[in-house]
């Protein structure tokens, strides 16, 4: 019995060997964040990705990440730095309105810290560690002096500075700084940008799009390995939503149904944030029949799923659209493409890889929550997190220095190690017995010098 429990033993370490990583780099750990805006996560079953592939041949890839609702670049960025949803972090929508101090957001408007101070994003985490520093070029918020504190080094946003520009700035930064940058982030427009202007299912334009955003990442590895900087430093590559097909033909015309000057409208579609000037149930009985093709909220009846409902800058009212359509005031349809829908769409989710001496090699994982990505950031870098919504136990299984089992291995483990020691006992009893029995007619033990036996 020692020796069976003694090769169990022996088997499982050797196993919990095989599964966890061993890291040895004395320097400290170093992570690049860098996202491309609307990278719908079909975009790499039904496009060519040769440089990205690559990447993820050496790494890992998750093939859908579920973001949070809304699903807008604002807030979907925010709740990657902070692991929080919405209504937790704040940055609730990309328009915004308190009614409180009447100040307003938008994305050109986005600078006053009052919006970004409910939460704390992992750079200004990192940014306050001692002998470290952070950098970014463009994520949204990163121009904010949040909890009174920036990046070491980042830019002032401005979608005329070129992808190269942004990554030459970052390489630079993660080279030569002093204290080191050891978190940075970049961001790329595209191919939201275009994803609005011709809609994902566009044949003619999207290829070449996404063509373009692979070629960016063929230069940022490119100019990773030039500056020596590729084998040491942890990459992950993800995006903030995905993109649906829009059509002049699923309109949904607010203005069939309520008077303009009874509400003000604070974030427009395919979720748009009603401000009432008049009674709320009222406003709410003009909207709930507006078409068969949105759904018609009070705040309080969001639902849970969602976790989008406990805070201020959330309206009174808030309108869905059906994937696909587009709330409007007027018949003219601005955009092919959008976003901002139910986070359940797979056409809302996009995807993570991720590359380097913290990731596995080769791994591929079907889901994960865009607020799992700040824990895992978070134990890469050696950080303690904020609390947030996120578990790390979720990307376990992308990194080296974590154990990773999923249920139906472990239960054929267990089933496994049964069978072998069942068998091992068999064996154990049989030859007991064996040794054991009488053995009636056994010859007898003969002498070096006998020749014959004695009894034939």
């Amino acid at each position: 019995t020692l020796t069976m429990t003694f090769l169990a033993l022996l088997m499982f370490s050797g196993f919990v060997t095989g599964c966890t990583g061993n890291s040895s780099d004395s320097l400290p750990p170093r992570l690049l964040l860098v996202s491309f805006d609307g990278f719908r996560a079909d975009y790499l079953q039904n496009y060519e990705f040769p440089h990205l592939q690559n990447f993820i041949k050496e790494g890992v890839l998750v093939e859908h990440v579920k973001n949070v609702f809304i699903t807008k670049t604002f807030p979907n960025h925010y709740s990657i730095v902070t692991g929080l949803y919405e209504e937790s972090h704040g940055i609730v929508a990309n328009s915004m309105y308190d009614s409180v101090t009447k100040k307003y957001f938008s994305d050109s408007n986005d600078k006053d810290p009052f919006w970004w101070n409910e939460a704390v994003p992992i750079w200004v985490t990192n940014q306050l560690q001692e002998n470290r520093s952070s950098a970014a070029a463009m994520w949204p918020g990163t121009d904010v002096r949040i909890h009174n504190t920036t990046p070491s080094y980042f830019m002032n946003y401005s979608p005329s500075v070129t992808f190269k520009e942004r990554l030459n700035n970052i390489t630079a930064w993660l080279s030569t700084s002093n204290p080191p940058v050891t978190f940075a982030t970049l961001y790329w427009e595209e191919p939201d940008a275009s994803g609005h202007k011709y809609g994902p299912d566009d044949k003619e334009n999207m290829p070449r799009v996404l063509k373009e955003v692979d070629d960016h990442i063929g230069v940022l590895v490119q100019k990773l390995k030039m500056s020596g900087l590729w084998e040491s430093l942890n990459v992950i590559i993800t995006s903030d939503h995905g993109m649906s097909q829009c059509s002049e033909s699923r309109l949904i015309n607010l203005d069939l149904c309520i008077d303009r000057s009874d509400y003000s409208l604070i974030d427009l579609t395919p979720v748009a944030a009603i401000l009432p000037k008049i009674n709320i149930t009222e406003v709410y009985d003009k909207l709930k029949n507006c078409s068969p093709h949105m759904n018609v909220y009070l705040k309080e009846d969001i639902p849970n799923r969602f976790n989008y409902q406990h805070n201020d800058r959330i309206q009174p009212i808030v309108l869905v659209a059906d994937e696909g359509w587009t709330i409007v005031r007027n018949k003219s349809l601005s955009k092919l493409g959008d976003h901002g829908y139910d986070n359940s769409l797979p056409a809302m989710h996009p995807f993570l890889a991720a590359h380097g001496p913290a990731f596995h090699r080769g791994y591929k994982q079907s889901t994960m929550d865009i607020v799992d990505i700040y824990p895992m950031m978070c134990h890469i870098l050696g950080l303690k997190p904020q609390p947030n919504n996120g578990t790390l136990g979720h990307t376990k299984c992308l990194l080296v220095d974590q154990w990773c089992i999923h249920l139906p291995e472990a239960i054929g483990i267990v089933i496994g190690a049964l069978l072998v020691l069942t068998t091992l006992t068999c064996l154990v009893i049989l030859m007991q017995n064996r040794l054991s029995a009488p053995r009636p007619f056994s010859r007898l033990q003969l002498q070096d010098d006998d020749d014959d036996p004695l009894i034939e």
